[in-house]
């Protein structure tokens, strides 16, 4: 029986160090019919130049003619490639040999399974859970992502205490799996988001869509973490506040997104407030050009977001059955679609059981409170 075609797709802006370091780990999976395909986003450091001379034919290079960010460089390279599935890959990370088979084999067996993440350890200390995804993605009511294996700062080690595949609420993009019919139907990355939190998004566009995203732990990967823009910088606290909000107004109904915005604005002047406290002025002034960025693309025109929309739903409407003809204009019959999947939802606010119940390890939370 033919395996499915798998293509790895690693987005590399000025990462020589990472290629030179990690691309060997890559090139030694097993699976048989693997693509390498390293998509490069405008460098300037002599990366192409190194992959070409280097590698040849081993490594398929595709390059963007300038930096789109993580969602426009991954959108204009992944829809270049033909494949069953994609592994979106950053370039600091170590893989074994044999860490595609179990994540396709656990897909392979359920079709309704759109997105998946390995398990992924710091490279820098491998015994620990690695910051980006560690062993798989939930959120809270309120919208704040978090994983098992890392609760805000606190980071767990693996004493094997996660070794149960399960379904999760999203997939970290650091080694995100997904199926090639997944990405397309779903449009790929919102590129407003630029980087941080666009997994998110997409897994949660798929899951209101009713399909699974899910944990395999019998697959791990280790990461550098914070390549492109360590944890300290004022940017990544720019676009975590800001996406963070954008995250919400796009997946949950305009009620809820709107009492939980509301909320979290408060939130986040406490969190501004801690920032000016800790001395970290350019940090707390990320977070108010977060929110202001976010209030301005509310009055914007309609033309970007209903574009995206627009993407959307032409992807979503290959799986539509019926079309009816209303008014003169033809409509779409989109009933039959599942309901949103919920699973990896947590029914209460993460924030108040790390911070005031001091709850700070993913087992210290009740089963029960989660879909």
């Amino acid at each position: 029986m033919n395996k499915p075609k798998v293509a790895v797709v690693i987005l590399n802006w000025n990462g020589l160090k990472f290629l030179q370091q990690f691309l060997p780990s890559v090139l030694q999976s097993t699976w048989p019919d693997l693509e390498i395909v390293v998509g490069d986003n405008g460098s300037t450091d002599g990366s192409v130049e190194f992959l070409k001379s280097r590698y040849g034919s081993e490594v398929t290079v595709l390059q963007n003619d300038q930096n789109y960010g993580y969602t426009g460089g991954y959108n204009r390279i992944v829809n270049r490639v033909e494949a069953d599935y994609y592994i979106l890959l950053n370039s600091d990370i170590e893989v074994v040999p044999n860490w595609i088979e179990p994540v396709i084999a656990m897909m392979e067996a359920d079709s309704t399974i759109a997105a998946a993440a390995p398990k992924i350890l710091a490279y820098n200390n491998k015994t620990y859970f690695e910051h980006a995804g560690a062993a798989g993605g939930f959120i809270d009511k309120l919208g704040y992502p978090f994983c098992r294996g890392r609760l805000f700062y606190e980071i767990q080690e693996d004493k094997g205490q996660y070794d149960q595949s399960t379904e999760i609420f999203w997939a970290s993009g650091a080694a995100l799996f997904i199926r090639a019919d997944r990405w397309k139907e779903s449009g790929g990355f919102d590129e407003r988001f630029f980087a941080h939190m666009e997994e998110i998004d997409l897994c949660w566009r798929l899951k209101n869509s009713g399909y699974k995203v899910m944990y395999c732990a019998e697959s791990t990967v280790y990461h550098v973490g914070g390549g492109t823009l360590n944890a300290e910088n004022p940017f990544k606290t720019y676009l975590n506040f800001r996406n963070n909000l954008w995250l919400i107004q796009k997946n949950m109904s305009v009620m809820k997104a709107t009492w939980v915005i509301s909320i979290r604005m408060w939130l986040d002047l406490l969190a501004l407030i801690r920032f000016m406290g800790e001395g970290k002025r350019k940090d707390a002034w990320a977070v108010s050009r977060a929110h202001q960025s976010f209030v301005r693309s509310i009055f914007k025109s309609q033309k970007q977001e209903s574009r995206f929309k627009n993407q959307e739903l032409g992807a979503q409407s290959k799986k539509i059955i019926g079309k009816k003809e209303k008014n003169g204009q033809r409509t779409t019959d989109n009933s039959h679609l599942a309901s949103p999947n919920l699973k990896g939802l947590y029914k209460r606010s993460i924030v108040a059981c790390f911070f005031l119940k001091k709850k700070t390890h993913f087992t210290d939370l009740n089963p029960e409170d989660f879909h």
